[in-house]
């Protein structure tokens, strides 16, 4: 059986696409109760809707929880791979904690809806993807110099570190210099700089407020020591028995302030851990490269490029499953 590093998407990856993908199952039955007696639309209402909007699923106090409920249905369908370490990116991260055994499911619902209801008429800036990878997924020194000018200018964050792309973040006045100011660059069917929907300045110092807040309202989150390693965007790792205070400290604070280092975690786990497979869970299918680029940085087993890639993917033993995609969902699945 193939060791796998489960890695748990972020709030943007539900899209219209996913409609009607969310499966009946106890667990989402459980989420739907627990969204009920919020007064919320649940899951399985939002995901049978008749059509995809924004105001309904790209708000955070939706999107966050409908990611958090088709991946935790991800979870329970692994059988043939065995789980070695744990990681996700930005909201991601919540959803690990449960992946993890640090959270249970209903506690790991009530993080994801209390940050995710804060977004609720209330976005703060906003984040702007930039590519820093060539159209060979190599990473381009000039497109990084570009995003580094633009973080050394004051107010301009980097917001996560995410393969290829970077996030920034700022003001929505920083948000249109941004804009502006970045050189266009074209990758496929999408130009950048690209303005994220309904996103505020995740993890950047623009959030504080949201920490204080989730301090005081989680104070209490039953946080446990985890079954599974898991991989912060900090360049950590809380191991089984770690601190339950540091974990949810790292949760309520640094993770929502500060850089959210994706590519660190996956460079991280891949030397750490030497897992056979890194499997994506999750609505959608976002995470694919952002892994690929990492993996392409590193040299991760001869990997030296886009072609490379794909080459290795089509092989016997592809080293990154994405449960959005059939084909390779039935290779980690009963």
């Amino acid at each position: 059986m193939r060791r796998a590093l489960l890695v748990c998407p972020g709030r943007g990856s539900y899209g219209r696409e996913q409609l009607g993908s969310l499966a009946s199952a106890p667990l989402v039955d459980s989420l739907n109760d627990y969204r009920t007696g919020l007064g919320r639309p649940t899951l399985s209402e939002m995901n049978s809707a008749e059509r995809y909007t924004s105001t309904l699923h790209v708000a955070g106090e939706n999107a966050s929880i409908l990611t958090y409920g088709c991946t935790v249905a991800d979870l329970e369908s692994i059988a043939q791979v065995r789980p070695v370490a744990v990681t996700g990116n930005s909201m991601g991260w919540y959803t690990a904690l449960y992946a993890a055994g640090a959270l249970d499911l209903l506690a790991g619902a009530r993080l994801v809806e209390t940050l995710g209801a804060y977004q609720e008429q209330n976005v703060i800036g906003g984040q702007v993807l930039y590519p820093v990878a060539d159209e060979d997924w190599r990473p381009d020194p000039g497109l990084q110099a570009e995003v580094d000018q633009a973080t050394a200018e004051a107010g301009i964050h980097l917001s996560i570190r995410l393969g290829g792309t970077a996030v920034l973040a700022a003001s929505q006045e920083g948000v249109r210099h941004l804009l502006a100011s970045l050189p266009q660059v074209s990758r496929g069917p999408r130009e950048y700089p690209l303005q994220l929907p309904l996103h505020s300045a995740f993890h950047t110092p623009l959030m504080s407020e949201s920490s204080q807040r989730a301090q005081e309202d989680l104070a209490d989150l039953p946080v446990t020591g985890p079954v599974l390693p898991l991989i912060t965007g900090d360049g950590r790792v809380f191991r089984p028995f770690a601190s339950p205070a540091e974990i949810r400290d790292y949760t309520l604070t640094t993770q929502v302030v500060e850089t959210y280092d994706f590519t660190g975690a996956i460079a991280l786990a891949l030397g750490e851990y030497a897992p056979d497979v890194v499997v994506t869970l999750g609505p959608g299918d976002t995470l694919g490269a952002p892994v690929a680029q990492a993996m392409i940085a590193l040299g991760w087993g001869g990997l030296r490029d886009r072609k490379d890639f794909l080459e290795a993917q089509n092989g016997e033993a592809p080293p990154v499953l994405s449960m959005a995609r059939e084909e390779q969902r039935t290779l980690v699945t009963p």
